[in-house]
């Protein structure tokens, strides 16, 4: 068993940039590609999270630090650190209970196109991590495999139906026809878009719009996504209490970041629609005109300029909560730069309006401080079993990305009545 879990953990190191383009390759021989031609599609969507996943370093590498710049300046003390999805999915694989995840997911993924359950095949076999997590999570407090692999199953089930809802919106508003997203760490906000509904019906409210192109037609260059980056980014930055020297960088920084990931995402689609193509001819002949999604990572979403924009807005908001929420003890810290995949179905159903998504955004990340201030304690305790060194300064740990993610909690809470 130990060698099995060391194969899949060390097959999964090998993150998303190998692990989606071999799924793609063989995905495209599947549905009758030549190999010559799959082999090109899948390299194609490698390179595209090559280059997708250096500019999220990049928005890493320049948030974090300024986040706890912020929170110096404050000088707010909380006493459970954000880890980060990092170091969440490593505690997510260190559990016993990770060597099933990958092949009970395919399983269930292939039962439920087949009994049309679902429309989307998820080839994004590296976000599993959630799965695991969640697992992992159920493990912890009950002591059972079967009621850790049950709650995973739940948890992909309520993924693969959240990315089918969600798919014509991914279709319409990200222009990625045949394409879902079922990424744990952003299904789980999901719901949150009948509050958008709800906020585009209220009077005044409604009349409030700040996508992209109407800031650009009224306040011209400045309205430019490269340069609301900028504009952003070193606003961050003198939040921060950067000298003038590291506010141009970072303004600069997070420039790069609006235009360089538009590119990106535009070089996975080329990857992608020959593969969807065929997967679509192969199934229509063997099923009739039938609907099927190909599932990827939510950082396909990150390419329209509103979700960065958005998110960059909530950087600093989401610190000033952490401070001011009565009862919160999470510091915000790895997990600022998985903001746009939080936000991404909320910006997408406010159809690019900033103003209505950081509205949104501001209550979603207020209701995740609080759930991952709640999970903590276990949290920590799987942390520690998994030998993850504790941050300097403090006494638990938790993420915004899963200790705070809506559906994880709710199946956690719901295991932990009869454990």
């Amino acid at each position: 068993m130990q060698a099995f879990v060391d194969f899949i953990q060390g097959f999964l190191d090998l993150g998303a940039t190998v692990i989606l383009p071999v799924a793609i390759f063989l995905l495209g021989l599947l549905f009758g590609q030549k190999p010559g031609k799959a082999f090109r599609s899948g390299l194609t969507i490698g390179v595209a999270f090559v280059g997708i996943f250096l500019v999220i370093d990049l928005l890493t590498k320049n948030l974090g630090p300024a986040a706890q710049g912020m929170v110096d300046r404050l000088g707010v003390q909380l006493n459970v650190i954000d880890v980060g999805w990092p170091a969440t999915s490593s505690v997510a694989w260190a559990s016993v209970v990770a060597a099933f995840i990958i092949p009970i997911g395919l399983f269930v993924n292939v039962v439920m196109l087949l009994t049309k359950t679902t429309k989307t095949m998820n080839v994004d076999i590296w976000n599993y991590w959630h799965y695991t997590f969640m697992a992992a999570l159920v493990y912890t407090i009950s002591g059972s495999i079967v009621q850790g692999l049950i709650a995973a199953v739940l948890f992909q089930i309520v993924c693969l139906k959240i990315a089918d809802w969600t798919q014509p919106m991914v279709s319409e508003f990200y222009d990625m026809p045949g394409v879902s997203v079922a990424t744990g760490s952003t299904i789980s906000y999901a719901p949150f878009i009948f509050l958008i509904k709800g906020i585009q019906k209220v009077p005044g409210l409604n009349k409030l719009n700040a996508d992209p192109d109407a800031i650009q037609k009224r306040f011209g260059i400045f309205g430019d996504s490269m340069v609301m980056g900028l504009i952003l980014g070193a606003a961050i930055g003198a939040l921060a209490g950067y000298g003038a020297g590291q506010i141009v960088e970072i303004g600069m920084a997070m420039a790069a970041v609006m235009v360089l990931m538009p590119r990106m995402v535009k070089i996975l689609m080329e990857g992608l629609m020959p593969v969807s193509e065929s997967a679509r001819t192969w199934l229509n002949k063997r099923f009739g005109d039938r609907e099927i999604y190909i599932g990827l990572d939510a950082a396909v979403l990150l390419g329209h300029p509103s979700v960065i924009a958005t998110a960059l807005i909530l950087t600093p908001v989401t610190v000033l909560l952490a401070v001011i929420l009565p009862g919160n003890a999470v510091l915000p810290f790895g997990d600022l730069a998985t903001i746009p995949f939080v936000i991404a179905f909320v910006v997408g159903a406010a159809k690019g309006n900033i103003i209505h998504s950081v509205i949104v955004g501001t209550i979603m990340i207020a209701l995740s401080l609080y759930m991952a201030t709640d999970i903590a304690p276990i949290f920590t305790d799987m942390a520690k079993g998994a030998e993850i060194n504790l941050p300097e300064g403090s006494s638990m740990v938790s993420s915004i990305d899963q200790g705070g993610n809506l559906v994880n909690w709710v199946i956690w809470k719901v295991f932990s009545l009869f454990n």
